[in-house]
């Protein structure tokens, strides 16, 4: 579903990423794990079309959208959900929801779109009238789950889920991202919680520096050494 090749992200004159290659199956969890300055949020906004890579090539669906607007991105089917969740806080929780079908493609089905993120996430339904900003951090990331899933995507970039949340919100999280790959969705997901990530993954991606430096399927990398003793603490 999406092939990035030989990658090259820069901010300014400092070079973060050096011909990252890795493919995303369609119906799959592919994980991109790495310690704080890896790369991996650098090739969310990548994918996303937040920044324009400075070499390589980026194909959707056999298209390439390497220099593709976001909008059309989003249009064409996927979905980025921030890190930091960047939820609107002066906005209700529907309303903050009804932003996420703004692309056409998603428009015509948004009530029920709304009504399946509401099945998804019953606190959503209920705090539907309440301003965003008064929201837990929890449940602001579960607002920004509902709020990807509007735009009806195909391929939903997950960057930093669990970030800053309290280990029975992360668990949550990840039971969500296994219940949307269950659905059909195909998931796109950076993330510092290496050993629940690679539990999850069905193909995985360690960054190091801004390169690949290892892959393979998610079980194959939690039971490389260099990895437990590196990211596991083991």
């Amino acid at each position: 579903m999406l092939s990035v090749r030989n990658l090259r992200a820069a901010y300014g004159p400092v070079q973060v990423l050096f011909d990252v290659d890795f493919d995303v199956a369609p119906g799959s969890v592919t994980t991109l794990i790495g310690a704080n300055g890896a790369g991996k949020t650098t090739i969310m906004k990548s994918v996303a079309g937040l920044m324009m890579p400075i070499g390589g090539a980026i194909l959707f669906e056999g298209r390439d959208i390497t220099r593709a607007p976001s909008h059309d991105r989003v249009n064409s089917g996927l979905s980025l959900i921030p890190e930091g969740r960047l939820v609107f806080p002066g906005m209700t929780v529907e309303q903050n929801l009804r932003l996420g079908a703004i692309a056409p493609a998603a428009r015509s089905g948004h009530s029920e779109m709304l009504a399946d993120v509401f099945r998804r996430f019953p606190r959503l339904e209920e705090r539907r009238s309440q301003h965003a900003g008064l929201m837990s951090g929890g449940e602001q990331q579960m607002l920004a789950l509902g709020r990807g899933l509007m735009a009806r995507p195909r391929l939903i970039l997950m960057d930093e889920p669990t970030l800053g949340l309290a280990p029975v919100m992360v668990k949550q999280v990840f039971e969500t991202i296994r219940e949307l790959r269950a659905s059909g969705f195909t998931i796109l997901l950076a993330e510092q919680n290496a050993r629940v990530a690679l539990e999850l993954a069905d193909q995985a991606y360690l960054l190091e520096n801004g390169r690949v430096a290892l892959s393979g399927p998610g079980a194959e990398l939690l039971d490389s050494h260099d990895v437990r003793r590196a990211y596991l603490g083991m």
